[in-house]
């Protein structure tokens, strides 16, 4: 049997082989510590530090801001807490939305239970859409951080940005910006954005997992998570995952190269993917916003059917619904439920991601297995 046609890259992209190759050496060669004052430490050093300026090139930012971490969630982390321990004897208060993700969602969750920092979510209109008024009326005085995604994992929906930095930035108010989905897939400028503080994981822009960067610009103080040496300017101690570091540079070198071209691409694949969904099965519903999305990201909800099931009967392709599974129950996808989806619609709603080697017979083969997966389980409605 051929592999399932992969359709879950919002979950991990495939390694490049280009990142693999450039890899290697460093797994085997170049072994270094990078803080060795000695050949093989030279050789690793020079490794991150030209990932360091590829990634910094990437998002429009100077290479000295750019700090690499263990991970997005990682990231997430460093940028809230840190910017939150750095003031904790101001009792802080902090405003994030309903659809973040839940790297920064439980944070929240734990600075309110640990240390009592109160955090205002605001909610999204019914294509995910963060109100920038709403940003503006959840200020307050004691306001020291607001964290939005750039691109939401599940819909897709691309944040107003700009306005919100407008609004921090005139608050004087940090802002961060979770951008692990919309780094490599979409242009990023930090500076145009009004962007403190930005995430990156690595695996998303196809490099290797358990590696990621934070944006954080020159001036901002935050407080470091882990302690020890002074590994990326103090504020994350430790020996660099030198391999995984050069890898994400490449695959930042890669996205900065190709990413209108594959913009493009990838809009256009979606889209007809979109189509042919749309006419195998009669009242398929979008969820997200209808322009402003990822170029990648398709959600849809299939009616009187539920998004695992159908799944589970086209294992010809790899894909998500976004909803927890908890033993025999299925729970839809709290971003759904936020975006005023009614359960039945969450409960069909499929995620169907695609990235660097998706192609057009792919889309066409996805989507066939997809109709006939819907047609085994779907439920005729009553009359």
């Amino acid at each position: 049997m051929a592999d399932p046609i992969y359709l879950d890259y919002n979950a991990t992209a495939p390694v490049d082989p280009a990142v693999v190759a450039a890899m290697r050496p460093y797994l085997e060669k170049r072994f270094g510590n990078a803080s060795s004052a000695h050949e093989y430490g030279y050789e690793a050093r020079e490794g991150v530090e030209a990932s360091r300026s590829n990634v910094a090139s990437l998002i429009g930012a100077s290479a000295d801001d750019i700090i690499f971490t263990g991970g997005g969630s990682e990231t997430n982390n460093l940028a809230i807490k840190g910017a939150v321990f750095a003031c904790l004897d101001k009792r802080p208060h902090i405003i994030s939305s309903v659809v973040e993700h839940p790297a920064v969602l439980n944070t929240l969750h734990y600075l309110h239970r640990r240390f009592g920092v109160e955090s205002t979510l605001v909610p999204v209109d019914q294509s995910g859409t963060v109100s920038p008024d709403a940003i503006r009326e959840a200020l307050r005085p004691e306001t020291v951080l607001v964290t939005i995604m750039h691109a939401n994992n599940e819909v897709g929906t691309i944040q107003p940005l700009a306005r919100i930095g407008e609004i921090t930035h005139a608050a004087g108010v940090l802002f961060h910006v979770d951008a692990a989905q919309s780094v490599g897939k979409l242009p990023v400028d930090v500076t145009e954005l009004g962007i403190d503080l930005l995430t990156i994981a690595a695996h998303k822009l196809y490099g290797p997992k358990g590696v990621g960067a934070l944006y954080l610009r020159s001036g901002v103080q935050i407080d470091p998570l882990i302690h020890g040496s002074s590994q990326e300017h103090g504020m994350r101690a430790g020996t660099e995952n030198v391999a995984g570091i050069v890898g994400l540079g490449v695959a930042a070198g890669i996205a900065t190269h190709d990413i209108r071209e594959e913009e493009t691409r990838l809009r256009s694949l979606r889209d007809r993917l979109h189509r042919l969904l749309g006419e195998g099965v009669r009242g398929t519903e979008l969820n997200g916003h209808p322009v402003d999305r990822l170029p990648n990201t398709l959600n849809i909800s299939l009616p009187h059917a539920v998004g695992q099931a159908v799944l589970v009967y086209a294992p010809e392709v790899a894909a998500s619904t976004g909803s927890a599974c908890h033993s025999a129950a299925v729970e839809p996808s709290p971003v759904l439920l936020a975006m005023g989806l009614s359960r039945e619609r969450a409960l069909g709603a499929l995620r169907l991601s695609l990235g660097r080697w998706s192609t057009e017979e792919e889309m066409d083969r996805a989507s066939e297995a997809l109709v006939t997966a819907y047609e085994a389980v779907a439920l005729i409605p009553a009359s």
